[in-house]
Order: C-alpha cells, then structure tokens, then sequence
C-alpha cells in the first residue's frame, strides 16, 4: 500500500505502508502526513497547503482533523461516493497501472521503486491535464449540487 501526493508541478511525496498492513489515522497522521507537509514546506515553513484527499476513515479520524488543524492545513471537501474527484483514482493510478503492466518484482520493495520511477517520469504537461481534468469534474459535482453523476 502507497500514499500519492501531488500538485499541479508534478509529484510531492510517495509514501509506502510496510508489512501490508491497514492504513489508520495513526498512520497517516504519524508517519505520511508528517513526510508530506515536510516536502511541501521544505523551501518555505509558511507555505499555505490546502489539502485534497477522499473520504476514507483514515482522513476523516478524529485523530487526522486535529493534527490538520495544529498544522494549519485547510482541507478541500470531497463529495461522498466519489472517487472520480480523486486526482488519484482517476489518473494516477490508472496511468501507473498502465505503464507496469506485465512487470513482475521479487518484493514489494522492488515494486514501490518501480512505481516511485514511473511517477517521476510523469511529464509537467500531463500533471496540468490531470488538474484541467481535476477541475472539470469539480465543476459538474458543484453543477449537480453534490449529488452523484454518471461518467459523461
């Protein structure tokens, strides 16, 4: 299990759960938050973040809405049952999924390397599609006042 993290310029962060287990909002909190928001603000510690993310338990947590808080990150909203608003879901992956077809890794290790390459291989152009793309589809859930639309 892998945790994205990306913005309009291209790739952030890459976050990996070890040993398969469950993400929780301990988890998130602790370790891949923590990691992000150090990338983000590296070059600037006041740097506004406005954090985009779905509506997994994990994100939503008690535990996760405190420590946004604390750190002062604001947070999109993400309509429920949703995953097309996901920049993950609907590009991300797929794309990754795509490109690594076939392969075959000795361990999961190898495997997270291999996704990590082809995520940096992203080009500049194709990250602003997938923002385009990103806003087009915020738009026709604000048209549709939040409620579910089919693909169209």
């Amino acid at each position: 299990m892998i945790a994205s993290f990306f913005r309009k310029s291209g790739h952030i962060a890459t976050v990996s759960l070890e040993d398969s287990r469950t993400v929780t909002a301990l988890w998130y909190t602790t370790i891949c938050l923590p990691k992000v928001i150090a990338e983000v603000r590296k070059n600037n510690s006041k740097r506004r973040i406005i954090l985009h993310q779905d509506n997994a338990s994990s994100h939503k947590a008690s535990l996760t809405m405190d420590y946004l808080k604390r750190e002062k990150i604001e947070l999109m909203t993400h309509c429920p049952y949703s995953p097309d608003l996901a920049p993950n879901d609907f590009f991300l992956f797929p794309l990754m999924k795509n490109k690594m077809r076939g392969q075959r890794f000795n361990n999961p290790e190898e495997a997270i390397e291999a996704y990590k390459y082809h995520v940096s291989a992203v080009s500049l152009s194709e990250w602003h599609k997938c923002f385009e793309n990103w806003f087009i589809r915020m738009q026709k859930c604000i048209d549709a006042s939040g409620e579910y639309f089919e693909k169209q």
